[in-house]
């Protein structure tokens, strides 16, 4: 007889993630299983082996699983990750797992790939070549891959994959978004035939076959998808790639609150693999780790096609109103730039990272607006739907026709959204194709759905929120909108002017990357913000050094660790007692040098009939953070390491 701690993959007790079984015959560790806990049947792993109890008696393990063992390195990925972000193991296991693991699968015919992209033979530029070489000669770990927007990073990639597999090791790549995964896939079916594609918008059936995909491979693969890609139980990972590491994608917003840049170097550590963090605007915690761990910083400075042409940028100050003869918030410079590059018969692209009509309803009479009875939130006008809608829980109104105060008809929308725009741009230019890109986008007409479309030109003018912002390469874009640059900046996070730098820095890079002349005009109320004038000139450097000093002189990341903690209850007064009587204990249980801020609202304070009151919580050291985990109450409190933003 055999013994096994076995992890059930749903929570039995909250202290405990293993449990010991028998089995009458020898078990691999990774072994897929199934147990019996309580009256219900459970899949679980076998964790390890273990010797017979002697003060209890123990189950037989019911069945092992018609699969293969998943790799030793998952399994430790698993127990790493529930450690370090103080998560339940079965959670985890959730997060690795595909559902539906005792389901029989039927296996689909893979259809032929067709690329889109016309090729052509691509001779690497002399930065490619030497970036190719030092990845390819340094120690397994981590490099940073700091190239410009169209200094070709993805060529980079396909050449060390290459590399790669003729190893005999596999690979896996990760996008910040299931938008991008479109145009990677045909980059790199191009050159490849084993690519497995898993992602979030795929069914549980295919999402489990591509796991199996990856379990049963018998030869060196390449993963391509989001974060969760990450899990794919490859048996020999030999690199693994993260594009626009900078994106806050890459963090989970649900237990586990993993980071999947931390996640992978340990997954690469497990490997002996290398880690490729590729990005024209890496974030600056990443960069100062790079500089300070002495991991290369591989850098791109110049565009891949050698007769590249920057782009003329155009600034409007959005406070000088002359700029505003023919439109309320779109430009006559901006309107006229449309116009030119439409006659040509070329591509726009309008960034916004608003999405709606308009962001408030009010009375213009009394001043009442319209705000969501759940998040005291004001309502956001949905005019495609005649709705208004709370972006926090989702709920629906209808728009009023008079104001329920005062009874008077003067109700106005104001505020800008991508739903907006698309109006207006498209009663200024009826006969342009408009496509619009943004949360409210539905998935048969998503930009992986349209991704041909946009890549050919059949779509005259793009607009959309941060997804049209991230990668794309379309050879027939010319000119870039960003309809109000500084939108984000009045966030009280501090993040907010780094994710502004981001955000500018990469959509005007959607062009200027062939020798075709090209456009940007920028609109801002704050044209002289270092985020705004060092996003447009994509200066990643002067913005780095300035933000470093930001932030050391006010203790934030790289130069501290984080916990946010929240308290959810049904009243306001409960609320804050209980923020107050953590706050308080916290204090009297921190070890010397931490610091406690608040407790404060939380900055959405109403979220769906409950409030939210948090605090934050800055140490230099982790395990300071770790330790204080264990007197936040099980109930009413949510809690996450490492936040990349405090709203």
């Amino acid at each position: 007889m055999y013994y096994y701690e076995v992890a059930p993959n749903q929570i039995v007790r909250e202290k405990s993630g293993v449990f010991t079984y028998s089995s009458e015959q020898r078990l691999p560790l990774g072994q897929l299983v199934t147990v019996e806990v309580g009256k219900k049947s459970l899949v679980g792993v076998v964790m390890n082996n273990v010797a017979q109890p002697e003060n209890y008696a123990v189950k037989p393990i019911t069945s092992a699983l018609d699969e293969p063992p998943l790799p030793v390195e998952l399994l430790r990925l698993a127990a790493w990750m529930s450690s370090y972000y103080d998560t339940h193991l079965a959670t985890v296991l959730q997060t690795i797992l595909p559902r539906g693991l005792t389901k029989a699968r039927r296996a689909r015919a893979a259809s032929p790939h067709t690329s889109i992209r016309k090729r052509t033979h691509l001779v690497l530029t002399d930065e490619q070549s030497a970036a190719i070489k030092e990845i390819s000669s340094m120690t397994p770990g981590s490099a940073l891959l700091h190239g410009v927007t169209g200094s070709g990073k993805t060529q980079v990639y396909i050449e060390l994959a290459k590399q790669t597999l003729e190893a005999g090791d596999s690979v896996v790549l990760l996008v910040p978004e299931i938008a991008l995964t479109s145009q990677l896939v045909d980059e790199f079916k191009a050159t490849f035939v084993d690519v497995i594609v898993a992602h979030s918008r795929q069914t549980e059936a295919e999402r489990h076959l591509a796991w199996r995909a990856a379990l049963t491979a018998t030869t060196p693969q390449i993963v391509i998808g989001p974060r969760s890609a990450l899990f794919l139980p490859l048996k020999s990972i030999g690199l693994i790639v993260i594009d626009e590491a900078h994106e806050p994608s890459f963090k989970q917003e649900k237990s586990p609150r993993y980071s999947a840049l931390r996640t992978a170097s340990i997954l690469a550590n497990e490997h002996r693999a290398k880690l490729v963090i590729g990005s024209a605007t890496p974030l600056v915690s990443d960069y100062y780790l790079a500089e300070h761990s002495g991991r290369p910083i591989v850098k791109l400075t110049k565009p891949a096609r050698g007769r590249a042409t920057k782009p003329t940028i155009k600034l409007v100050d959005m406070t000088k109103r002359a700029a505003f003869k023919k439109h309320r918030f779109l430009s006559d410079p901006l309107i006229a730039g449309i116009q030119r590059t439409i006659d040509e018969g070329r591509q726009v692209l309008l960034f916004h990272n608003r999405r709606g009509s308009a962001s408030t309803t009010l009375c213009e009479n009394c001043g009442w607006t319209a705000l969501c009875e759940r998040c005291f939130v004001p309502f956001t006008l949905h005019g495609d739907k005649h709705t208004l809608q709370c972006h926090i829980c989702g709920l629906r109104a209808r728009i009023p026709t008079s104001c329920p105060e005062c009874g008077a008809a003067d109700i106005i929308h104001k505020g800008i959204g991508t739903k907006l725009i698309e109006t207006e741009v498209k009663k200024l230019f009826p006969r342009s194709t408009v496509a619009r890109f943004d949360g409210d986008t539905e998935s048969q007409a998503s930009i992986e759905t349209r991704y041909k479309e946009l890549y050919d030109g059949a779509v005259d003018i793009i607009i959309g929120t941060q997804v049209v912002a991230k990668g794309f390469d379309l050879p027939k874009l010319r000119m870039v909108g960003i309809v109000q640059a500084d939108a984000g900046l009045s966030l009280p996070d501090y993040s907010a002017s780094e994710r502004t730098f981001q955000l500018l820095a990469q959509a005007i890079g959607r062009v200027g990357r062939s020798a075709h002349a090209s456009s940007v005009v920028v609109q801002s109320y704050q044209p002289s913000h270092p985020s705004v004038a060092l996003g447009l000139e994509q200066n990643y450097d002067s913005f780095y050094q300035a933000t470093l000093e930001e932030r050391r002189r006010a203790l934030f990341p790289p130069f501290c660790h984080l916990l946010k903690l929240t308290c959810v209850y049904k009243t306001e007064k409960a609320a804050i007692s209980n923020a107050k009587k953590l706050a308080a204990e916290i204090k009297k249980n921190a070890a010397p040098h931490v610091t406690i801020l608040g407790p404060t609202p939380a900055f959405y304070e109403r979220q769906g009939s409950t409030y939210r009151w948090q605090l934050v919580v800055k140490a230099r050291r982790r395990a300071d953070l770790l330790s204080l985990l264990e007197h936040v109450p099980p109930t009413h409190w949510q809690y996450e390491l490492d936040p990349i933003s405090l709203l």
